[in-house]
């Protein structure tokens, strides 16, 4: 398979959406069946970066247009971008980012469709009572009563500084933002891995919900019934998606991948809500061979 992992930042909150839910929010974030993960679907990845695409290489590179889909397909394909780190609420530091071993784990399993082999072991967390930090990670946890913890949406969890989760912060922050060392250094101060069920109780409570509205244009009043909730992955989340090169009609994968990374010096727009600023996204192809 020819590969590269494409991360996906958040700029703003994200709305990847599944339409009107039947829970207290009325508009949720697509989340995988088994597993409650949200996730960004890869037909937003390929519609977006296909209208962002030089006209004159759009069909090239990625199909032709829908009334005319079965003519050839496209030379690219984009998985579902997989969450790997979720911005959480901390009582000391503002946020933290946060992970787990299973999510560190699929995104191994990912990677090695990439042929990247550098990355570091998978930290095992004993207990829900228990987060691993990394060496550098100051910014999130404190010591009380000689007792060295993080407060992650008002969850009190013991703190163990780990040479794994080290290995894992400093490889995810130089390998998101390159030569931009304040922010590399940003994520190595906030990395944390909880163990996955107190993710999952996270994914629950640290997405971000916004109340809204729609006024009545004479009134400047709410309309009867114009108000709803909707859910979206908060600003610094972090997924991954496989941007797989398929050439067709004499298209080559280098030709795939220059023009995929040219694009993601864009700041680029996913999801719902575009008009209120949501989905600005930062976006990195990257491959070991090109590292």
């Amino acid at each position: 398979m020819d590969a590269k992992l494409l991360f996906v930042q958040a700029l703003s909150p994200l709305h990847a959406g599944t339409g009107r839910g039947v829970g207290v929010i009325d508009l949720p974030i697509a989340r995988e069946k088994a597993t409650n993960i949200p996730f960004l679907p890869g037909s937003s990845l390929k519609g977006v970066f296909r209208e962002t695409c030089d006209p004159k290489i759009k069909e090239k590179i990625f199909g032709p247009e829908t009334d005319n889909a079965d003519a050839f397909a496209g030379s690219v394909n984009f998985t579902d971008a997989r969450l790997v780190l979720l911005p959480v609420r901390s009582l000391r530091g503002v946020f933290a980012w946060v992970t787990s071993p299973m999510l560190l784990r699929r995104f191994v399993r990912d990677a090695a469709d990439v042929k990247i082999t550098s990355l570091p072991q998978i930290p095992s967390v004993e207990n829900d009572n228990q987060c691993l930090i990394a060496n550098q990670s100051v910014a999130i946890h404190f010591v009380e009563k000689d007792v060295s913890q993080v407060v992650l949406e008002d969850l009190p969890i013991l703190v163990s500084v780990s040479t794994d989760a080290t290995g894992w912060a400093e490889w995810l922050g130089n390998t998101l933002f390159g030569k931009d060392t304040s922010w590399s250094k940003e994520l190595q101060s906030r990395f944390c891995v909880v163990s996955d069920d107190v993710l999952g109780f996270l994914l629950e409570t640290a997405t971000e919900i916004t109340a809204r509205i729609r006024l009545d244009s004479e009134k400047k009043t709410v309309e009867r019934g114009a108000l709803w909730y909707e859910e979206s992955l908060p600003s610094e989340t972090i997924l991954v998606s496989l941007v797989i090169a398929a050439p067709v009609n004499g298209t080559t994968k280098a030709e795939v991948f220059t023009t995929v990374q040219s694009l993601t010096k864009n700041t680029l727009q996913f999801g719902g809500n575009a008009t209120v600023g949501r989905g600005l996204c930062k976006t990195t192809l990257f491959s070991e061979a090109a590292s």
